[in-house]
């Protein structure tokens, strides 16, 4: 990927999903009605902690809560930085 990016400790570094612009009935949906997606793929991770080594790895799909992170623009992209127990699921 070449992100010139590394998490400490056990932060993760997801990128998220695209938002849906059509409804499944086909119906496009403007910028402003998206919902800020809560699935994302793991694309840079920390070492973890001396206690806890971390469950994620790079390429790994997850779910994250609708508030978790912060966001970040790196060379063009979005993306979250969040610790691993901001992760709700490994899909």
């Amino acid at each position: 990927m070449g992100l010139n990016i590394k998490p400490l400790a056990d932060r993760v570094l997801v990128e998220p999903k695209q938002a849906e612009t059509k409804t499944a009935s086909g119906i496009i949906i403007p910028d402003n009605a998206k919902e800020k997606p809560q699935e994302g793929t793991v694309v840079a991770i920390g070492n973890g902690t001396k206690d806890e080594p971390l469950t994620v790895k790079v390429g790994d799909t997850v779910l994250y809560g609708k508030y978790g992170g912060t966001e970040l623009k790196l060379e063009g992209k979005d993306y979250l930085m969040m610790r691993e127990s901001d992760i709700l699921a490994i899909i």
